[in-house]
């Protein structure tokens, strides 16, 4: 089902030994693996019951690119919607170009923070075809010095409403934001925190045992980086996977 603009679709891991990132994965989230279109170096699609929910890229680390998961968010043009992306002050680093396999078009790019992006225009694939179910995405929120100026960014870029976020959204009052589409919400943004050197979009992950999880997460040498609050979509662990790609799991407090 294609997904409104400015709406999240798909997450990438782009990972400096692709198969380390798989087996960890695949241990921690029960992820099975598809291989993906390779334009851009090898790239593998994760499903869970046969759904895809993410991809793992490869990128070498002599590029100096750190491990990083990439939100990307669902537009009807990539070519007008980057555009759009330089005119609001970020930057295009990648695209538009198109996948291999006809899946789409894609752009990676920065915020004027520098928290990294990506646009997809969907053809053959849409994206993610399960959420909010064990070893799905939940949610995506983006920590960066100023969440008000982000806020303004990604809502002139995809035409979005922001507005400010209260205690029950994310378990504190600190000046976030939510992006919302239509009344729904769609991502989140908070203030850069004492573990976040650098602004970035943070993914969360569902799983039906926190607990247990996390202790997974950390038996197969991941880090963990902080438990915040409870907040609207659950209790949660920041964590760090063993190449340092930080990422959140989450439990669930709602259908």
């Amino acid at each position: 089902m294609r997904l409104p603009q400015g709406t999240p679709c798909w997450v990438s891991l782009m990972a400096h030994d692709l198969d380390a990132a798989r087996a960890y994965y695949a241990a921690l989230l029960g992820w099975e693996f598809h291989r993906g279109p390779g334009r851009l170096g090898p790239y593998v699609r994760a499903t869970v019951d046969g759904l895809f929910v993410a991809g793992i890229g490869q990128v070498d680390d002599s590029v100096g690119f750190p491990v990083d998961w990439i939100t990307y968010f669902a537009v009807d043009s990539a070519d007008e919607v980057a555009g759009r992306v330089r005119d609001c002050g970020g930057t295009v680093a990648l695209g538009p170009i198109d996948s291999a396999d006809d899946a789409g078009r894609l752009v990676v790019a920065a915020d004027p923070a520098g928290a990294v992006f990506g646009l997809w225009e969907p053809r053959a694939h849409y994206g993610w075809q399960l959420r909010r179910a064990p070893g799905s995405v939940v949610w995506s929120e983006l920590r960066t010095p100023s969440p008000l100026n982000a806020a303004d960014f990604y809502a002139k870029t995809f035409g979005l409403a922001a507005v400010h976020a209260g205690r029950a959204e994310i378990g504190r009052d600190d000046g976030a934001m939510l992006l919302r589409y239509g009344g729904h919400r769609v991502a989140g943004i908070r203030e850069t925190g004492p573990g976040d050197p650098r602004p970035r979009w943070r993914v969360y992950f569902a799983v039906a045992d926190l607990e247990v999880s996390v202790k997974t997460a950390l038996a197969l040498g991941g880090s963990l980086e902080e438990t915040p609050p409870p907040a609207r979509y659950g209790a949660a662990a920041f964590l760090r996977d063993p190449q340092g790609g930080p990422f959140a799991l989450v439990r669930l407090s709602e259908p």
